[in-house]
C-alpha cells in the first residue's frame, strides 16, 4: 500500500512515524474545507478562520496517529514489530513486520485502534460540552450553527470526525479495522487463518462494490460532488486492498510451515568490520562486483553493510588510513537489515530492508551472520508449484 517514500517526522515509543506525499494534498484540502466552516461560524474574522482550519486539521491528523499507535502499542506487547507509521491521503497504517499469530491476538490489534478513537471522541464530546452546553456541543457537532466558542467548535469537529472515522474503520470488510476484527471471528471458528482472510477480503469487496455504487449515485442524482467522487476513490482503494489481502493469503498458505533458515544462503559473504576501505574494495566490490556487503566484527557478529558508492566516494589516500567499520552503515540504526533464523518466512514479506536492499540477513541469537535470503530466493519460495 505505501512504500519506503515516506518523510520521517519522529519516533514515538521506538516506532518510525512519517508522512506520505498524499499527505500533504489532503491536509490542504481539510483546512481549505474547514476554512469555510469556521468562515460561517466566525463571519468576518478571516484570520481566526483559517487559523482553527490548520489546528483542527492538525489535531485530526494527531488523532489519527494516537489510533495507529493503539494498534502499534498492542502489537508490540505481544511481540509483534512495528515497522513504522505512516499518514497519508486516507488516514493512516501502522505496517507490521509480521501477521499475527493467534485469533486473540488478531482480536486486541484490531480493535485498539478503534477502542482509541472511540476515547477521543468521548474526551472531545465531554470537553466540548464542559466549555459550552451539552444541547451547544451536539449542534456543533451537527455543523449546525450556533452562539458557541472556537474552542467548543474545534472540540466539536473532532468529536464528530473522529465519531465518522470509527464507523468506517468498523466496517466489517479487510483490511479496515472492523475487516480484521470478522477476520479474527472467523479465524476463532474455522481455525484457519488463511481462510478466515480471504472471507474476510471478499467482504472488504463487497463493501467496495457498495461505496462505488453510492458514491456513483449521490454523484448522479443528488448533486453531491465532492462527496460521490470521494466515495468512490475510497471504495476503489478498499476494493483494491481486499485483492491484495486476498492474494497475500493465498501466498501465505503457501509458504506456511517455512522458516527464514530454510531458503537463506548459508554462506555468505562478510565484509570485517576493522579491513581498510581500500582492501575492501580491491578483494570484495571489484572481486565479486556487489553494491553492498554485511559487515561483520571479530566474533562474527552482524554489525552493519557497507555500500560500494560510500567507499568510492572517498579519495585513494583517506581509503588507506579508514576502516569499513567507519563508513558503515549500522545494524543498530537499521534494524530492517537482519532478520532471525527461526521467524516465519512470511515475516520478511513486509520487511523494507528486503525490498530496499533485495536481501536481508539472516543472523541466530547471539547475533552472528549465519546467512542472507535474497528477493529471489524468497519470490521462488512463494511461487506455485509448476509456475
Amino acid at each position: 500500500m505505501l512504500g519506503g517514500g515516506s518523510i520521517q517526522l519522529a519516533r514515538v515509543f521506538g516506532v518510525r512515524i512519517g508522512v506520505d506525499p498524499s499527505w500533504f494534498f489532503i491536509l490542504f484540502l481539510i483546512i481549505w474545507s474547514l476554512s469555510g466552516y469556521y468562515g460561517d461560524l466566525f463571519p468576518g474574522q478571516d484570520g481566526k478562520s483559517f487559523g482553527l482550519a490548520v489546528v483542527s486539521a492538525l489535531l485530526f491528523f494527531l488523532s489519527v496517529l494516537l489510533h495507529e499507535l493503539g494498534h502499534a502499542v498492542v502489537a508490540i506487547r505481544n511481540g509483534i514489530g512495528i515497522a513504522g507509521i505512516d499518514l497519508w491521503m486516507f488516514g493512516g497504517v501502522a505496517k507490521m513486520e509480521r501477521d499475527t499469530t493467534s485469533p486473540g491476538v488478531e482480536f486486541r490489534v484490531a480493535a485498539a485502534g478503534p477502542l482509541v478513537t472511540l476515547v477521543i471522541v468521548a474526551v472531545c464530546f465531554g470537553a466540548a460540552a464542559g466549555v459550552s452546553s451539552f444541547d451547544e456541543a451536539l449542534r456543533a457537532t451537527r455543523y449546525e450553527e450556533g452562539a458557541f466558542g472556537a474552542t467548543a467548535a474545534v472540540l466539536s469537529y473532532l468529536a464528530s470526525i473522529n465519531l465518522i472515522l470509527l464507523v468506517f474503520n468498523l466496517i466489517p470488510g479487510f483490511p479496515l479495522d472492523g475487516g480484521r476484527i470478522a477476520r479474527a471471528i472467523a479465524w476463532w471458528r474455522t481455525g484457519d487463518r488463511t481462510r478466515a482472510t480471504r472471507l474476510a477480503a471478499r467482504l472488504g469487496r463487497v463493501f467496495a462494490y457498495l461505496m462505488i455504487g453510492g458514491g456513483a449515485f449521490l454523484f448522479l442524482f443528488t448533486g453531491s460532488v465532492i462527496s460521490g467522487i470521494w466515495l468512490v476513490f475510497v471504495g476503489i482503494f478498499l476494493g483494491s486492498a481486499a485483492r491484495q489481502a486476498d492474494y497475500q493469503a493465498e501466498v501465505t498458505g503457501r509458504i506456511e510451515g517455512l522458516r527464514v533458515a530454510d531458503v537463506m544462503d548459508a554462506e555468505p559473504v562478510a565484509v570485517p568490520a576493522e579491513l581498510s576501505l581500500d582492501r575492501a574494495l580491491d578483494e570484495y566490490f571489484l572481486r565479486y562486483g556487489w553494491p553492498w556487503f554485511p559487515v561483520v566484527d571479530e566474533s562474527g557478529r552482524l554489525v552493519g553493510v557497507v555500500i560500494r558508492q560510500t567507499v568510492e566516494s572517498l579519495p585513494d589516500p583517506v581509503r588507506a588510513g579508514r576502516t569499513v567499520g567507519s563508513v558503515m552503515a549500522t545494524d543498530a540504526a537499521d534494524s530492517s537489515l537482519r532478520v532471525g533464523l527461526e521467524e516465519p518466512l512470511e515475516t520478511l514479506l513486509g520487511r523494507e530492508g528486503l525490498q530496499r536492499l533485495g536481501a536481508i540477513m539472516a543472523v541466530d541469537e547471539g547475533g552472528v551472520l549465519r546467512g542472507i535470503v535474497t528477493i529471489d530466493r524468497v519470490r521462488q519460495a512463494v511461487r506455485p508449484v509448476g509456475a
